[in-house]
């Protein structure tokens, strides 16, 4: 039986500290940018860019860091915010993207539109 890749990467975080947030069993994402940042992820390591599991520690030293500079109840926590920077860390470890570049794209996606 063949499972699908996005399958696999979202049922091997069950549970795990790493684990994205849900609502009734469903990946849950509150602004669209989440859901990208999420796709993106997957897409690359599907893609051979890198291997899941690169990410998934990437990840977890991106939520340990938070934990260690933050009071556990710390309201400002925002899950996909570390996805975020763990993604940002990789695609520039691997050199997939330069960080000035990575700047300039962000700097384009955050201009207001009128």
């Amino acid at each position: 039986m063949q499972i699908k890749f996005e399958q696999f990467v979202t049922a091997s975080m069950l549970g795990n500290q790493d684990a994205p947030p849900r609502s009734n069993g469903e990946l849950l994402f509150q602004i669209d940018w989440e859901s990208r940042a999420f796709g993106v992820a997957i897409a690359l390591s599907k893609k051979g860019h890198y291997e899941w599991e690169d990410f998934r520690q990437e990840l977890i030293a991106s939520i340990a860091e938070w934990e260690a500079n933050h009071c556990q109840d710390d309201p400002n926590w925002d899950y996909y915010q570390r996805w975020l920077l763990a993604l940002e860390r990789l695609v520039c470890e691997l050199e997939l993207i330069d960080i000035e570049e990575l700047e300039t794209r962000t700097q384009q996606l955050l201009k207001p539109t009128f």
